[in-house]
């Protein structure tokens, strides 16, 4: 009997990019001191599952339910960011890593604010 592999997601890019830097993230927390891992890091880890649930209710949902959800991911994401850099700041992360890590979040952040800014401007031109 030979086992198939799961089937593969199509996913949104901005997605693939979180989920990407989540697997990373993943990977990074054993080496980060116990007196940051069980306070800033599990709170990072949160808001990485925030930024990935609203992302993904937002894709499921008709284009004018999805505002919100993307507002709520760019806030989420923006709360991540920042406490990264506290943990960067309090060298509980080091500086290839924190930089590693931070590039694909920086370039989620573009796209998710080129979609807000889209659902903003699809929004406006309705109400005309």
């Amino acid at each position: 009997m030979t086992i198939k592999p799961p089937p593969t997601w199509k996913i949104l890019p901005v997605l693939e990019i979180i989920k990407s830097a989540y697997i990373l993230w993943q990977n990074y927390i054993p080496t980060i001191p116990k007196t940051s891992r069980y306070t800033l890091t599990e709170t990072i880890d949160k808001y990485f599952i925030q930024t990935i649930e609203s992302i993904l209710v937002a894709s499921f949902l008709e284009r004018q339910e999805k505002q919100p959800f993307v507002r709520k991911a760019i806030i989420s994401l923006d709360a991540l960011k920042f406490l990264l850099y506290i943990l960067w700041e309090i060298k509980a992360l080091d500086t290839k890593k924190y930089v590693v890590l931070s590039e694909p979040l920086a370039m989620a952040g573009k796209q998710l604010g080129g979609w807000h800014g889209q659902l903003i401007k699809a929004s406006a031109a309705k109400a005309l």
